[in-house]
């Protein structure tokens, strides 16, 4: 059966400077781990075609398709506050752009490709672990209804990659609305590369944001996009774990899973990420560094603006609105989880969490319970709970509202670990049973409610490169 993909590829119409057209490196023995059905549909690509050996060919890097440009996007970035001038795409490969049945236009790149110009010595690819924890999350998130790329395909490449081990290779086939990011435009500004910088607005302005007037209007817009993907994560308790100015897409989509997580007994200090040993990217601080980021942003978008001291006031006083746009819509997120539509119900729910942290309730089993006769036992102080509960009955909640807020199922750590280690193990079924459960989260599904237990916890994430 023949793959095709209806390409049209307006990124790599631009100038040359923003990427390096390369091609994906071939792999051993490509082996398909799954396809996105639903997803290949919408993209008006046929999902049998993508199971077939020219797809699975396809989704490994190993042929090429008609109307494919592939290509390695140049970015930059401040990596946990430190400015490094040059990333880029160092394992992925943009094959080119499609406009799906919905009309939106997105992008569909290889992840884990083989070495590009951008790959800075490593080896370009990934090993299945965390192939499979992106699938699983990111899919997870779209079910939640929070923005972000998505996984169309995974295979698994018949070869080994060395990490501190030799581990099995994979692919991952990647879709996204966009993938450029706050680093893009960075990496223009920092070399002074004005008519670059011109290119990538104008682009990003067409593509994403079409009401936005000028580079002003694109700052809001984008800071406003930014605002609710944060009160989005706080609201199911997500932890991205690697806020770089590389990892913020401009389209306001979740981006690059790498060592994340979600709670599980709340607290809003918590950090998972190996490397991130001031807790910089902690649970509570993903706001202010998503501000700190589009600070970075606009200073980008300043080398456009014929005056730079008026344009710098212009963009503080628009930077300095991201409260009025972030409080409201964490308030709505956090209102509709216990019911309740009243942006005044604010401190009812900082109570609500301030107990939840001081007992270590878990997050997701806590909001889940409520209006039940097990929410109290997540308590180990019921009295206060009691109190709290009093309060909040006399608001009259909407349970129906709880009941489509509130996920039953998150993709747990320690499942996730678990599907990974059975997957390194040659066994797949794991993954795709967790799978299952975590697209359908709003549905009671014992087995992946449980939290951990203190043995299964899992307390460090890594990021795989």
């Amino acid at each position: 059966m023949t793959l095709h993909i209806p390409f049209d590829n307006s990124y790599a119409r631009l100038p040359a400077q923003m990427f390096a057209a390369h091609a994906p490196t071939p792999v051993r023995a490509p082996a398909l781990i799954a396809v996105n059905d639903d997803l290949a549909r919408l993209l008006r690509i046929d999902p049998a075609a993508l199971r077939s050996p020219d797809g699975i060919a396809a989704l490994a890097g190993n042929a090429a398709l008609p109307g494919s440009h592939p290509i390695a996007t140049a970015y930059a970035g401040h990596q946990f506050g430190h400015w490094n001038p040059q990333l880029g795409d160092g394992r992925a490969i943009l094959l080119g752009e499609v406009i799906g049945k919905d009309g939106i236009r997105r992008d569909i790149q290889l992840k884990g490709a083989g070495p590009t110009p951008y790959s800075r010595n490593g080896d370009g690819r990934a090993w299945l672990g965390p192939i499979l924890r992106e699938y699983l999350v990111s899919e997870a998130m779209h079910a939640m209804g929070i923005p972000t790329t998505r996984a169309l395909a995974a295979v698994t490449t018949g070869e080994t990659v060395r990490r501190d081990t030799a581990l099995p290779g994979a692919v991952l086939t990647r879709v996204a609305t966009s993938h450029i990011r706050v680093g893009t435009f960075q990496f223009f500004a920092s070399r002074n590369d004005i008519d670059a910088l011109h290119a990538l607005t104008d682009h990003v302005i067409a593509r994403h944001y079409p009401d936005a007037t000028g580079p002003a209007d694109l700052l809001r817009m984008v800071m406003t996009r930014q605002a609710h993907l944060m009160a989005a994560w706080a609201s199911v308790g997500f932890i991205h774990g690697v806020m770089n100015t590389d990892n913020m897409a401009i389209s306001g989509e979740t981006i690059d899973y790498g060592p994340c997580a979600f709670l599980d007994s709340y607290h809003p200090d918590t950090v998972f990420s190996s490397i991130d040993t001031q807790g910089r990217y902690a649970y509570a601080n993903q706001p202010r560094v998503a501000l700190w980021n589009i600070a970075q942003f606009a200073t980008a978008l300043v080398q456009l603006m014929p005056d730079a001291d008026a344009a710098i006031a212009d963009f503080t006083a628009i930077i300095n609105t991201f409260p009025d746009i972030y409080d409201p819509a964490w308030t709505a997120r956090f209102g509709a989880k216990i019911g309740l539509a009243d942006l005044n119900d604010g401190p009812l729910i900082t109570d609500l969490l301030a107990l939840m942290a001081h007992d270590g309730a878990d997050f997701t089993n806590t909001f889940a319970a409520l209006g039940t006769d097990t929410a109290r036992d997540h308590f180990l102080n019921r009295d206060d709970f009691d109190a709290w509960a009093i309060r909040w009955q006399a608001r009259a909640p909407d349970t129906a509202l709880m009941a489509a807020t509130n996920p039953q199922v998150i993709p747990r750590t320690h499942l996730i670990e678990a599907a990974i280690k059975a997957g390194t193990d040659g066994d797949l079924a794991p993954f795709h049973i967790m799978l299952a459960a975590v697209t359908a989260p709003f549905s009671a599904n014992p087995a992946y409610a449980k939290p951990p237990r203190e043995d299964e916890k899992v307390r460090q994430t890594f990021c795989g490169t």
